[in-house]
């Protein structure tokens, strides 16, 4: 019998429970299982690897290197079985397959049109919608939950195949009655007094206005307000906290209500790109292959459509 003919899933769900829950008995609670049950699991799964998948020396269930490997590959078979089992519950019902989409928090603006016209025009394709922040993408993209995802920069890591969607504008919101609106000929360092709300540190948005900070402000530091979403920054603007930078594709509603505008910056819009993101070493399913071209052939359809002409 091989190594891998001996390995278990109960086994490899041991290691998963310990690594999140920290203990084996906290482990062996979340998987009901008894504690010596899940120490015997763990056990075996040492012997047959050869080698210590956990650090004795770690209070915590912490894992050695080699656990480590072992967990990303339970989680792998684990989003390889849930796919299965999803697409066999989509055959069974008569559709021809699914697929789960994958989108980072920004598209959730755009994303469930993507969905209701997938509907219409792949009726016999059953989509499964996640949306997450980049690194929630990353770790999933990892894992193999993903068919197909929706983000801007392609990741580093894991290796993936990306696919140029579409311009993605971002622009510089104020209240209607700000005193800059309206105008047509402001320069980066009009803005030197105003207060920016951002976006958290490490987000896409957030590193993008910071370069744009940059340039604003060279000689005194910005005023700044910082906000954990895209939602909360509207309100902020709209309450007159400041002015900000944000993806144009999740103000379309409020500055088509006149409850936000844009202000003409020389160089903005800042065009970026949105591109379409599969696992490198995964076969796309033929499902996954006619989605993908969908996307590419409609993103007119369901993008909101924005001014993304620059002001030089």
């Amino acid at each position: 019998m091989s190594l891998l003919d001996r390995i278990t899933l109960k086994q490899l769900r041991a290691l998963r429970a310990l690594a999140d829950h920290g203990t084996v008995t906290a482990a062996a609670k979340a998987i009901s299982l008894t504690a010596p049950a899940v120490h015997i699991q763990l056990k075996n799964l040492e012997e047959i690897s050869g080698t210590p998948l956990v650090d004795r020396e770690s209070r915590e269930g912490g894992l050695t290197p080699q656990g480590h490997a072992m967990l990303r590959a339970h989680d792998q078979i684990e989003a390889a079985i849930t796919r299965a089992l999803a697409e066999v519950e989509a055959l069974n019902a008569g559709t021809c397959g699914n697929l789960t989409l994958g989108v980072v928090t920004t598209c959730k603006y755009f994303a469930p049109e993507i969905v209701a016209l997938l509907a219409q025009d792949m009726p016999d394709v059953t989509i499964a919608l996640k949306i997450g922040n980049r690194s929630e993408l990353m770790q999933g993209l990892e894992r193999g939950e993903y068919d197909l995802c929706i983000m801007g920069r392609p990741p580093r890591e894991p290796l993936v195949g990306a696919r140029s969607l579409a311009p993605h504008p971002h622009v510089l919101i104020a209240r209607p009655d700000h005193p800059l609106a309206g105008r047509n000929d402001i320069r980066p360092v009009d803005l030197v007094d105003e207060r920016f709300v951002m976006r958290e540190p490490g987000s896409g948005t957030r590193i993008l206005a910071e370069r744009f900070l940059s340039d604003v402000a060279e000689k005194k530091q910005a005023a700044t307000i910082e906000m954990s979403s895209n939602e909360t920054i509207k309100q902020a603007v709209i309450s007159g906290l400041g002015i900000a930078l944000i993806s144009g594709h999740t103000v379309a509603y409020e500055l088509q209500m006149k409850r936000l505008v844009t202000l003409n910056v020389v160089g903005l819009p800042i065009l970026r790109t949105w591109y379409v993101i599969t696992p490198r070493d995964v076969p796309l399913s033929i499902v996954a292959q006619r989605v993908r071209e969908w996307l590419l052939e409609n993103a007119a359809r369901f993008l909101p459509a924005l001014d993304t002409e620059a002001r030089l």
